[in-house]
């Protein structure tokens, strides 16, 4: 199989404190080139809630904007990889993204890693931001040991909003 390449720029400014990192686009996500438009994924269902703003509905200059304004940036460990749909089970032959131009490049001090195998790349290739990450259950729709109240309850723990 011919390896994938993450074809869209991390969301972020000079602003943004909170990293917000997936693994890689899913299928719907590549389509659409943003961040998490799966339908059945929950990210913004859960950041809507925290942020206290229908973020499921708006259109993706305004997901941007509102994002941006929370100081919340989303990007994904992998750059490139061999999948199979936008199963993270089938991920192979794994490139991963500079995120240290992003925390060189804005005032990131909180990395929340959505899912375990965001988490578990993220330790392996850059340990030097371990004290400042966090792994959180994953908003995909397989992930279905957690409720909508759950992911909300675990992701307001470490996200809040601006006034």
């Amino acid at each position: 199989m011919e390896k994938i390449v993450h074809t869209f720029e991390p969301l972020y400014n000079e602003f943004t404190e909170i990293l917000i990192l997936g693994s890689f686009p899913s299928v719907k996500s590549r389509e659409y080139n943003f961040y998490y438009m799966n339908p059945q994924n929950r990210f913004y269902k859960v950041l809507g809630d925290i942020l206290d703003i229908d973020l499921y509905e708006s259109s993706i200059e305004n997901k941007k904007q509102i994002l941006l304004k929370n100081k919340i940036g989303i990007y994904d460990v992998i750059k490139a990889c061999v999948i199979t749909g936008s199963s993270d089970a089938s991920i192979s032959e794994v490139e991963v993204s500079d995120i240290n131009d992003i925390i060189k490049n804005s005032k990131v001090n909180k990395i929340c890693l959505n899912g375990t195998l965001a988490y578990s790349l993220f330790v392996k290739y850059f340990p030097q931001y371990i004290k400042i990450s966090y792994k959180l259950p994953s908003t995909s729709p397989a992930n279905a040991r957690y409720r909508l109240d759950d992911l909300i309850k675990q992701w307001s723990k470490l996200i809040k909003k601006i006034d």
